[in-house]
């Protein structure tokens, strides 16, 4: 066994210190957020917001420090126990979760709700680390690729049950941990493809839209006869198209809440509804278009004080920055995940062992895909679907989550210093 190395001299302090600040911007920023116009008490209890999460961040520091002190090897050792047990608590929420907000996505413990689908993020990520790592993606049967699949939708099918898409969505992001051990740059670009044609199959008549595509595929084969198999390659393009395109009308009407479809509708410019659902998004806007270039000043955004943005201390926390800090602050903020998502893809491309690689693109992917949602989201670039600014937004589940997501990378590479002295 590798010797234990001194986690406090290998620890990598760019990812820590840009954690503790982005908490403690974050907890200002909900500070900011209460619903007085002017504040008299500070109240650091569970009576605010504030206070909540203050408490949160204690917890996450904790839970930071203990993952910090195990044995870097735990994690890889119980990978899928984690994942099994977080899978049994999805189950366990369906059937005795609290409904919030027409999600059944929590289960109340206490005066705490906890969010089972913000916790299966990091074991998804420990599962498929783990698998990935016993079974590399190039030398792959189609056995090994269907389980590889299978880690990643299963929490998605039941987290899709909630039903909750927005975390559902963030799955996702497991995909270029995947690109990153050997996925065809095909399969990535046809995925942008079905995508392409999901958004304009909600645009344009469906049989247009297939004729399109067949005429598109006719040229194609004109273009590239000569190549090998090109005729099964583009009939399985053409039925998966096909596919995808009918599926869509199924998707949207059984799974998709009414406020989810109208929210997709406004973005997509068939329906204009500020003052209904597209209110959240169209204050958001004003809250950071009033905020200039330095902002209106920390607790003077008359947006943020008089509460004209619904959830603002949840998904809509960014507006909060752009009012208060202007674009300086928003640079700034983005600067700061930019900069964290950076440094643990350089990190993961130095680990000594497949499994802290892989771990480490699995963090950078989630956190990537969050805060591009997250800040779309906020200036209307994407609908609003429920993610939260990861380690800013209001939210215990969320914050602790995060936490663990993150430091359990962070006690993976102190431990490539010790595979390093005894390599």
């Amino acid at each position: 066994m590798a010797r234990r190395g001194s986690t406090i001299k290998n620890m990598d302090f760019v990812v820590v210190i840009i954690y503790v600040v982005l908490v403690a911007f974050g907890l200002f920023n909900i500070f900011s957020t209460t619903s007085e116009p002017f504040i008299k008490n500070i109240d650091f209890s569970f009576a605010t917001n504030y206070g909540r999460q203050a408490i949160f961040i204690g917890v996450s520091f904790v839970v930071a420090a203990i993952i910090l002190i195990m044995d870097a090897e735990f994690f890889s050792r119980l990978s899928y126990i984690i994942y099994a047990l977080i899978i049994l608590l999805l189950i366990l929420v369906l059937i005795i979760g609290s409904e919030i907000s027409g999600a059944k996505a929590w289960i109340q413990i206490g005066s705490f709700s906890l969010q089972p689908a913000e916790f299966a993020k990091f074991a998804t990520a420990l599962a498929l680390s783990k698998y990935l790592s016993a079974n590399p993606f190039p030398k792959m049967n189609y056995k090994n690729r269907i389980i590889t699949l299978a880690i990643i939708f299963l929490p998605v099918a039941l987290i899709m049950l909630q039903p909750d898409a927005g975390s559902a969505l963030v799955f996702l992001s497991f995909f270029i941990a995947l690109f990153r051990e050997g996925l065809s740059i095909k399969f990535v670009l046809f995925v942008f493809y079905l995508i392409a044609i999901t958004i304009l199959s909600l645009l344009i008549d469906k049989f247009i839209l297939i004729g399109v595509i067949v005429g598109a595929i006719v040229l194609l084969y004109f273009f590239l006869r000569k190549q090998r198999n090109i005729i099964a390659y583009l009939s399985m393009v053409l039925v998966v198209s096909a596919i995808c395109i009918f599926s869509v009308d199924f998707v949207y009407d059984r799974l998709l809440q009414s406020h989810q479809k109208d929210r997709i509708e406004v973005l997509l410019g068939k329906k204009t509804d500020i003052q209904g659902i597209g209110y959240n998004v169209h204050q958001s806007k004003i809250a950071i278009g009033s905020g200039g270039f330095s902002g209106k000043g920390y607790l003077n955004g008359t947006q943020t004080k008089f509460n004209f943005v619904p959830e603002q201390q949840t998904d809509f926390i960014f507006c909060t920055v752009g009012e208060e800090f202007g674009f300086i602050g928003s640079l700034f903020v983005l600067g700061l995940f930019l900069t964290l998502i950076i440094r643990i893809i350089i990190l993961a491309e130095r680990q000594r062992t497949a499994f802290s690689r892989i771990y480490g693109y699995c963090v950078a992917g989630i956190l990537f895909l969050h805060v591009t949602i997250n800040i779309s989201m906020t200036i209307g670039l994407l609908p609003v679907i429920g993610i939260p600014l990861p380690f800013f937004s209001y939210g215990g589940s969320s914050l602790i989550a995060f936490t663990i997501l993150l430091f359990i990378f962070v006690k993976l590479d102190t431990y490539r210093f010790d595979l390093l002295n005894n390599g």
